[in-house]
Protein backbone atom coordinates (compact mmCIF):
# COMPACT_ATOMS: atom_id res chain seq x y z
CA UNK A 1 0.00 0.00 0.00
CA UNK A 2 1.80 3.43 -1.05
CA UNK A 3 -1.31 5.55 -2.00
CA UNK A 4 -1.37 7.60 1.65
CA UNK A 5 -0.96 11.20 1.84
CA UNK A 6 1.84 11.22 4.73
CA UNK A 7 1.40 14.47 5.85
CA UNK A 8 2.99 13.48 9.37
CA UNK A 9 6.03 13.38 6.48
CA UNK A 10 5.53 17.01 5.32
CA UNK A 11 8.02 18.56 4.30
CA UNK A 12 9.63 14.78 3.07
CA UNK A 13 6.31 14.10 1.23
CA UNK A 14 5.20 17.55 -0.36
CA UNK A 15 6.72 16.60 -4.00
CA UNK A 16 6.67 12.67 -3.23
CA UNK A 17 4.30 9.89 -1.65
CA UNK A 18 5.47 8.09 1.32
CA UNK A 19 7.03 5.03 0.10
CA UNK A 20 9.42 6.88 -2.29
CA UNK A 21 11.24 8.86 0.87
CA UNK A 22 15.09 8.16 0.35
CA UNK A 23 16.19 5.79 3.38
CA UNK A 24 19.61 4.73 4.63
CA UNK A 25 21.52 6.68 2.11
CA UNK A 26 21.08 4.37 -0.80
CA UNK A 27 17.22 2.98 -0.67
CA UNK A 28 13.67 3.96 -0.31
CA UNK A 29 11.36 3.28 2.05
CA UNK A 30 9.61 1.02 -0.76
CA UNK A 31 12.22 -1.36 -1.17
CA UNK A 32 11.66 -2.57 2.18
CA UNK A 33 7.93 -4.38 1.83
CA UNK A 34 9.21 -5.59 -2.13
CA UNK A 35 12.52 -7.08 -1.10
CA UNK A 36 10.61 -8.91 2.34
CA UNK A 37 8.50 -10.26 -0.39
CA UNK A 38 11.35 -11.18 -2.98
CA UNK A 39 13.32 -12.86 -0.22
CA UNK A 40 10.36 -14.83 0.72
CA UNK A 41 9.17 -16.51 -2.71
CA UNK A 42 6.78 -14.04 -2.95
CA UNK A 43 7.20 -12.17 -6.83
CA UNK A 44 3.71 -11.18 -7.63
CA UNK A 45 3.60 -7.97 -6.70
CA UNK A 46 1.03 -4.81 -7.04
CA UNK A 47 1.87 -0.92 -5.23
CA UNK A 48 -1.29 0.78 -4.96
CA UNK A 49 -0.72 4.50 -4.97
CA UNK A 50 -2.12 7.99 -5.36
CA UNK A 51 -0.69 10.96 -4.01
CA UNK A 52 2.77 12.33 -6.04
CA UNK A 53 3.29 8.97 -7.55
CA UNK A 54 6.37 10.05 -10.05
CA UNK A 55 9.36 9.34 -8.11
CA UNK A 56 7.38 6.13 -6.46
CA UNK A 57 6.72 5.07 -10.44
CA UNK A 58 9.86 6.02 -11.52
CA UNK A 59 11.58 4.24 -8.93
CA UNK A 60 9.99 0.78 -9.43
CA UNK A 61 10.28 0.75 -13.32
CA UNK A 62 13.83 0.86 -13.06
CA UNK A 63 14.13 -1.47 -10.27
CA UNK A 64 12.09 -4.18 -10.04
CA UNK A 65 12.39 -6.22 -13.67
CA UNK A 66 11.93 -9.48 -14.51
CA UNK A 67 12.80 -11.87 -16.16
CA UNK A 68 9.96 -13.76 -18.93
CA UNK A 69 10.22 -17.52 -17.21
CA UNK A 70 9.36 -16.57 -13.71
CA UNK A 71 6.38 -14.82 -13.69
CA UNK A 72 7.20 -12.31 -11.45
CA UNK A 73 6.37 -8.65 -11.88
CA UNK A 74 6.28 -5.40 -9.71
CA UNK A 75 2.93 -3.80 -11.21
CA UNK A 76 1.84 -0.12 -10.33
CA UNK A 77 -1.82 0.47 -10.17
CA UNK A 78 -2.04 4.25 -9.34
CA UNK A 79 -6.02 5.58 -8.65
CA UNK A 80 -7.90 6.49 -11.33
CA UNK A 81 -11.39 7.56 -12.31
CA UNK A 82 -13.26 5.81 -14.63
CA UNK A 83 -17.02 5.81 -16.02
CA UNK A 84 -18.46 3.55 -13.16
CA UNK A 85 -17.01 5.47 -10.55
CA UNK A 86 -15.45 8.87 -10.31
CA UNK A 87 -14.00 9.24 -6.20
CA UNK A 88 -9.92 8.23 -5.54
CA UNK A 89 -9.47 6.05 -2.96
CA UNK A 90 -11.12 6.43 0.36
CA UNK A 91 -8.87 4.22 2.55
CA UNK A 92 -6.98 1.34 2.57
CA UNK A 93 -9.64 -1.01 1.82
CA UNK A 94 -11.59 0.81 -0.38
CA UNK A 95 -7.92 1.25 -2.58
CA UNK A 96 -7.72 -2.91 -2.48
CA UNK A 97 -11.60 -2.55 -3.50
CA UNK A 98 -11.44 -1.03 -6.35
CA UNK A 99 -8.32 -2.81 -7.94
CA UNK A 100 -10.04 -6.43 -7.72
CA UNK A 101 -10.50 -6.91 -11.28
CA UNK A 102 -6.51 -6.47 -11.89
CA UNK A 103 -6.14 -9.69 -9.40
CA UNK A 104 -7.62 -12.70 -11.16
CA UNK A 105 -8.23 -14.21 -7.85
CA UNK A 106 -9.03 -17.81 -6.76
CA UNK A 107 -10.83 -19.04 -4.02
CA UNK A 108 -7.70 -20.61 -3.22
CA UNK A 109 -4.98 -17.71 -3.23
CA UNK A 110 -3.55 -16.42 -0.55
CA UNK A 111 -3.31 -12.30 -0.70
CA UNK A 112 -0.47 -10.32 1.88
CA UNK A 113 -1.54 -6.70 2.15
CA UNK A 114 1.71 -4.79 3.50
CA UNK A 115 2.22 -1.12 4.31
CA UNK A 116 4.96 0.61 2.02
CA UNK A 117 6.26 3.06 5.34
CA UNK A 118 7.84 0.38 7.61
CA UNK A 119 11.40 -0.91 8.46
CA UNK A 120 11.59 -4.72 9.30
CA UNK A 121 12.92 -8.04 8.20
CA UNK A 122 9.88 -10.57 7.99
CA UNK A 123 9.83 -14.29 6.81
CA UNK A 124 6.94 -13.87 4.87
CA UNK A 125 6.62 -17.95 3.87
CA UNK A 126 6.52 -18.38 7.60
CA UNK A 127 3.78 -15.99 8.23
CA UNK A 128 1.91 -18.05 5.32
CA UNK A 129 2.61 -21.29 6.42
CA UNK A 130 1.40 -20.46 10.11
CA UNK A 131 -1.66 -19.31 8.30
CA UNK A 132 -2.34 -22.34 6.20
CA UNK A 133 -1.49 -24.87 9.42
CA UNK A 134 -3.95 -22.73 11.66
CA UNK A 135 -7.09 -23.20 8.59
CA UNK A 136 -6.87 -19.34 8.99
CA UNK A 137 -9.56 -16.80 7.30
CA UNK A 138 -7.43 -13.95 8.46
CA UNK A 139 -4.24 -13.75 9.78
CA UNK A 140 -2.43 -10.77 11.27
CA UNK A 141 0.98 -9.91 12.06
CA UNK A 142 1.07 -8.21 15.52
CA UNK A 143 4.43 -6.98 17.32
CA UNK A 144 4.94 -7.64 21.01
CA UNK A 145 5.22 -3.96 21.98
CA UNK A 146 5.49 -2.67 26.05
CA UNK A 147 2.15 -2.17 27.68
CA UNK A 148 3.23 1.47 28.50
CA UNK A 149 3.90 2.18 24.75
CA UNK A 150 0.18 0.88 22.96
CA UNK A 151 -1.49 3.90 23.76
CA UNK A 152 -1.70 5.40 20.07
CA UNK A 153 -1.51 1.85 18.78
CA UNK A 154 -4.36 -0.62 17.61
CA UNK A 155 -4.03 -3.35 20.34
CA UNK A 156 -5.77 -7.37 20.29
CA UNK A 157 -6.37 -9.66 22.57
CA UNK A 158 -5.24 -13.45 21.53
CA UNK A 159 -6.15 -16.82 22.74
CA UNK A 160 -3.64 -18.87 23.70
CA UNK A 161 -3.41 -20.68 20.70
CA UNK A 162 -3.41 -16.82 19.03
CA UNK A 163 -6.75 -16.69 17.88
CA UNK A 164 -7.94 -13.33 17.53
CA UNK A 165 -10.94 -12.42 20.21
CA UNK A 166 -10.77 -8.82 20.72
CA UNK A 167 -9.39 -5.38 19.33
CA UNK A 168 -8.79 -1.94 20.97
CA UNK A 169 -7.92 1.09 18.98
CA UNK A 170 -5.56 3.35 20.77
CA UNK A 171 -6.52 2.15 24.50
CA UNK A 172 -6.02 4.71 27.15
CA UNK A 173 -7.38 3.66 29.88
CA UNK A 174 -4.64 1.71 32.42
CA UNK A 175 -7.39 -0.85 33.13
CA UNK A 176 -7.95 -1.39 29.64
CA UNK A 177 -4.54 -1.81 28.86
CA UNK A 178 -3.36 -4.08 31.50
CA UNK A 179 -6.46 -5.87 30.31
CA UNK A 180 -5.09 -6.43 26.98
CA UNK A 181 -1.39 -7.75 27.89
CA UNK A 182 -0.30 -11.12 27.11
CA UNK A 183 0.36 -14.10 28.87
CA UNK A 184 0.75 -17.64 29.05
CA UNK A 185 2.09 -19.80 25.88
CA UNK A 186 2.11 -16.53 24.06
CA UNK A 187 4.05 -14.60 26.48
CA UNK A 188 6.63 -17.50 26.73
CA UNK A 189 7.28 -16.84 22.96
CA UNK A 190 8.82 -13.50 22.84
CA UNK A 191 12.94 -13.22 23.41
CA UNK A 192 12.10 -10.75 26.35
CA UNK A 193 12.04 -13.26 29.12
CA UNK A 194 11.22 -10.85 32.11
CA UNK A 195 8.26 -9.63 34.04
CA UNK A 196 7.81 -6.42 31.51
CA UNK A 197 4.17 -6.14 30.25
CA UNK A 198 4.00 -6.59 26.66
CA UNK A 199 0.60 -6.27 24.56
CA UNK A 200 -0.01 -7.28 20.86
CA UNK A 201 -0.18 -4.64 18.62
CA UNK A 202 -0.82 -4.74 14.91
CA UNK A 203 1.44 -4.16 12.31
CA UNK A 204 -0.91 -3.22 9.65
CA UNK A 205 0.00 -6.54 7.92
CA UNK A 206 -2.91 -8.70 6.61
CA UNK A 207 -2.87 -12.17 4.87
CA UNK A 208 -6.53 -13.41 3.40
CA UNK A 209 -7.70 -16.35 1.58
CA UNK A 210 -8.97 -14.97 -2.17
CA UNK A 211 -12.42 -16.01 -1.29
CA UNK A 212 -12.49 -14.29 1.88
CA UNK A 213 -11.02 -11.05 0.49
CA UNK A 214 -13.77 -10.61 -1.86
CA UNK A 215 -16.34 -11.31 1.24
CA UNK A 216 -14.75 -9.07 3.53
CA UNK A 217 -14.75 -6.16 0.56
CA UNK A 218 -18.33 -6.49 -0.34
CA UNK A 219 -19.92 -3.85 2.00
CA UNK A 220 -18.70 -0.61 0.37
CA UNK A 221 -19.48 1.69 2.78
CA UNK A 222 -16.11 -0.13 4.72
CA UNK A 223 -13.15 2.00 3.33
CA UNK A 224 -10.08 1.02 5.53
CA UNK A 225 -8.79 -2.53 7.01
CA UNK A 226 -7.86 -1.64 10.44
CA UNK A 227 -10.81 0.70 11.26
CA UNK A 228 -13.47 -1.47 9.68
CA UNK A 229 -12.80 -4.07 7.94
CA UNK A 230 -10.78 -6.62 10.25
CA UNK A 231 -13.11 -5.42 13.62
CA UNK A 232 -16.29 -6.51 11.55
CA UNK A 233 -15.15 -9.49 10.65
CA UNK A 234 -13.70 -10.80 14.14
CA UNK A 235 -16.71 -12.45 14.84
CA UNK A 236 -17.45 -14.53 11.70
CA UNK A 237 -14.01 -15.29 10.56
CA UNK A 238 -11.12 -17.73 11.99
CA UNK A 239 -8.96 -14.67 12.83
CA UNK A 240 -4.99 -15.46 13.81
CA UNK A 241 -2.35 -13.18 15.46
CA UNK A 242 1.32 -14.20 13.86
CA UNK A 243 3.69 -12.83 16.60
CA UNK A 244 6.69 -10.71 15.27
CA UNK A 245 9.51 -10.82 17.75
CA UNK A 246 11.74 -8.76 15.41
CA UNK A 247 12.94 -4.64 14.82
CA UNK A 248 10.38 -2.67 13.88
CA UNK A 249 9.69 0.96 13.41
CA UNK A 250 6.75 2.47 11.91
CA UNK A 251 8.44 5.70 9.98
CA UNK A 252 4.98 7.81 9.85
CA UNK A 253 6.70 11.11 11.05
CA UNK A 254 9.75 13.39 10.35
CA UNK A 255 10.79 12.21 14.10
CA UNK A 256 10.82 8.98 13.75
CA UNK A 257 12.20 8.81 10.29
CA UNK A 258 15.11 10.83 11.41
CA UNK A 259 15.73 8.46 14.36
CA UNK A 260 15.55 5.32 12.74
CA UNK A 261 18.20 6.31 9.86
CA UNK A 262 20.77 7.59 12.29
CA UNK A 263 20.22 3.99 14.12
CA UNK A 264 21.55 2.87 11.22
CA UNK A 265 25.15 4.24 12.04
CA UNK A 266 25.15 2.38 15.53
CA UNK A 267 27.75 0.08 15.82
CA UNK A 268 25.45 -2.48 15.50
CA UNK A 269 22.49 -1.36 14.50
CA UNK A 270 18.68 -2.75 15.05
CA UNK A 271 18.38 -3.31 11.35
CA UNK A 272 20.70 -4.94 9.61
CA UNK A 273 21.67 -4.32 5.47
CA UNK A 274 24.41 -5.92 5.41
CA UNK A 275 22.72 -9.21 5.96
CA UNK A 276 23.46 -10.59 2.48
CA UNK A 277 21.13 -13.81 2.54
CA UNK A 278 18.33 -11.15 2.70
CA UNK A 279 19.31 -8.13 0.88
CA UNK A 280 17.50 -5.50 0.42
CA UNK A 281 16.70 -4.72 -3.35
CA UNK A 282 17.37 -1.32 -4.94
CA UNK A 283 18.07 0.64 -8.14
CA UNK A 284 21.46 -0.05 -10.10
CA UNK A 285 22.63 3.67 -10.39
CA UNK A 286 26.23 2.70 -11.85
CA UNK A 287 27.90 5.45 -9.68
CA UNK A 288 31.34 6.15 -8.63
CA UNK A 289 32.34 5.48 -5.00
CA UNK A 290 32.33 7.97 -2.52
CA UNK A 291 35.36 10.14 -2.06
CA UNK A 292 36.37 11.50 1.31
CA UNK A 293 39.17 14.37 0.61
CA UNK A 294 40.47 15.04 4.08
CA UNK A 295 36.78 14.17 6.10
CA UNK A 296 36.80 13.11 9.90
CA UNK A 297 34.02 11.14 10.28
CA UNK A 298 32.35 8.84 13.53
CA UNK A 299 29.38 6.85 13.07
CA UNK A 300 28.50 7.51 9.23
CA UNK A 301 26.21 6.14 6.46
CA UNK A 302 27.73 7.22 2.85
CA UNK A 303 26.46 6.08 -0.25
CA UNK A 304 28.16 5.72 -3.94
CA UNK A 305 29.03 8.98 -5.57
CA UNK A 306 29.35 11.09 -2.30
CA UNK A 307 32.16 13.80 -1.74
CA UNK A 308 32.97 15.14 1.30
CA UNK A 309 35.65 17.86 1.54
CA UNK A 310 37.77 18.99 4.81
CA UNK A 311 34.96 18.47 6.77
CA UNK A 312 33.84 17.24 10.41
CA UNK A 313 30.79 14.33 10.69
CA UNK A 314 29.37 13.24 13.10
CA UNK A 315 26.44 10.40 13.22
CA UNK A 316 25.35 10.97 9.80
CA UNK A 317 23.73 9.51 6.89
CA UNK A 318 24.99 10.91 3.33
CA UNK A 319 22.81 10.27 0.69
CA UNK A 320 23.47 9.43 -3.31
CA UNK A 321 26.07 12.20 -5.02
CA UNK A 322 26.04 14.11 -1.77
CA UNK A 323 28.66 17.29 -1.66
CA UNK A 324 29.89 18.71 1.06
CA UNK A 325 32.65 21.03 1.09
CA UNK A 326 35.53 22.09 2.70
CA UNK A 327 35.46 23.68 6.88
CA UNK A 328 31.65 22.11 7.50
CA UNK A 329 30.52 20.10 10.72
CA UNK A 330 27.41 17.71 10.13
CA UNK A 331 26.09 16.94 13.77
CA UNK A 332 22.96 14.29 13.59
CA UNK A 333 22.19 14.80 9.94
CA UNK A 334 20.19 12.86 7.31
CA UNK A 335 21.15 14.18 4.01
CA UNK A 336 19.39 12.50 0.57
CA UNK A 337 21.94 14.07 -1.82
CA UNK A 338 21.09 14.60 -5.41
CA UNK A 339 19.56 13.64 -8.62
CA UNK A 340 22.24 14.90 -10.73
CA UNK A 341 26.42 15.53 -10.29
CA UNK A 342 26.84 19.33 -11.31
CA UNK A 343 29.81 19.57 -13.96
CA UNK A 344 31.70 22.63 -14.39
CA UNK A 345 29.53 24.38 -16.85
CA UNK A 346 26.39 23.58 -13.87
CA UNK A 347 28.93 25.72 -11.63
CA UNK A 348 29.49 28.39 -14.16
CA UNK A 349 25.88 28.79 -14.33
CA UNK A 350 25.08 28.82 -10.68
CA UNK A 351 27.60 31.55 -10.14
CA UNK A 352 25.81 33.73 -12.81
CA UNK A 353 22.11 33.05 -11.42
CA UNK A 354 23.98 34.39 -7.86
CA UNK A 355 22.67 30.57 -6.40
CA UNK A 356 24.43 27.94 -4.35
CA UNK A 357 25.45 24.92 -6.09
CA UNK A 358 23.59 21.78 -4.91
CA UNK A 359 25.06 20.46 -1.69
CA UNK A 360 26.34 21.70 1.54
CA UNK A 361 29.12 25.44 1.26
CA UNK A 362 31.88 25.60 3.34
CA UNK A 363 32.83 26.30 6.85
CA UNK A 364 28.66 25.53 7.21
CA UNK A 365 27.24 24.06 11.11
CA UNK A 366 24.46 22.10 10.74
CA UNK A 367 22.77 20.15 14.03
CA UNK A 368 19.88 18.10 13.96
CA UNK A 369 18.57 17.98 10.37
CA UNK A 370 17.30 16.28 7.05
CA UNK A 371 18.62 17.87 4.19
CA UNK A 372 16.31 16.78 0.90
CA UNK A 373 17.61 16.00 -2.43
CA UNK A 374 18.73 18.80 -4.28
CA UNK A 375 18.62 21.61 -1.45
CA UNK A 376 21.51 24.36 -1.77
CA UNK A 377 22.77 25.55 0.98
CA UNK A 378 25.21 28.70 0.88
CA UNK A 379 28.29 28.86 2.76
CA UNK A 380 28.65 29.66 6.45
CA UNK A 381 25.62 28.70 7.45
CA UNK A 382 24.34 27.70 10.76
CA UNK A 383 21.29 25.79 11.05
CA UNK A 384 19.43 24.21 13.91
CA UNK A 385 15.91 23.47 15.74
CA UNK A 386 17.05 24.43 18.87
CA UNK A 387 15.04 27.47 20.56
CA UNK A 388 12.65 27.13 17.12
CA UNK A 389 8.82 26.41 17.75
CA UNK A 390 7.25 23.86 16.34
CA UNK A 391 6.11 23.50 12.44
CA UNK A 392 8.03 27.24 11.84
CA UNK A 393 8.73 27.46 8.69
CA UNK A 394 9.96 29.48 5.95
CA UNK A 395 10.49 28.78 1.99
CA UNK A 396 13.15 26.75 2.79
CA UNK A 397 12.81 25.64 5.84
CA UNK A 398 10.40 23.82 8.36
CA UNK A 399 10.94 22.20 11.84
CA UNK A 400 8.94 19.22 12.96
CA UNK A 401 9.48 16.74 16.23
CA UNK A 402 13.03 18.67 17.13
CA UNK A 403 14.16 18.42 13.69
CA UNK A 404 15.35 21.04 11.15
CA UNK A 405 14.12 20.11 7.34
CA UNK A 406 15.79 21.60 4.38
CA UNK A 407 12.94 21.40 1.76
CA UNK A 408 13.96 19.24 -1.21
CA UNK A 409 15.66 21.86 -3.93
CA UNK A 410 15.11 24.51 -1.50
CA UNK A 411 18.10 27.48 -1.45
CA UNK A 412 19.56 28.71 1.58
CA UNK A 413 21.45 31.80 1.08
CA UNK A 414 24.97 31.84 1.91
CA UNK A 415 25.31 33.27 6.17
CA UNK A 416 21.93 32.26 7.02
CA UNK A 417 22.10 31.66 10.45
CA UNK A 418 18.80 29.60 11.94
CA UNK A 419 17.83 28.49 15.90
CA UNK A 420 20.83 28.65 18.59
Amino acid sequence: MGGGRGSRLYPLTKDRCKPAVPLASNYRLVDIPISNCLNSGINQIFVLTQFNTASLHKHIQQTYKFDGFGRGFVDILAAEQTGDKESWYQGTADAVRQNLHHYNLRDDDLVLILSGDQLYRMDLEELARQHIENAADITIAAKAMPSDQVSALGVMRVNPDLRIVEFVEKPKDPAVISSLVLGGAARARLSDKSERPYCLASMGIYLFSGKVMREALADHSQTDFGKEVIPGLLASKRMMAYVFDGYWEDIGTVGSFWECNLTLTDPVPPFDFFDDQNPVYTHSRYLPPAKLNGARSRRVLMADGAIVDDSDLERCVIGVRSVIRGGSRLENVVMMGADVFERPHDLARNHGLGRPDIGVGANCLIRNAIIDKNARIGAGCRLSPQGLPEKWETDALFVRDGVIVVKKGAIVPPGTVVGE
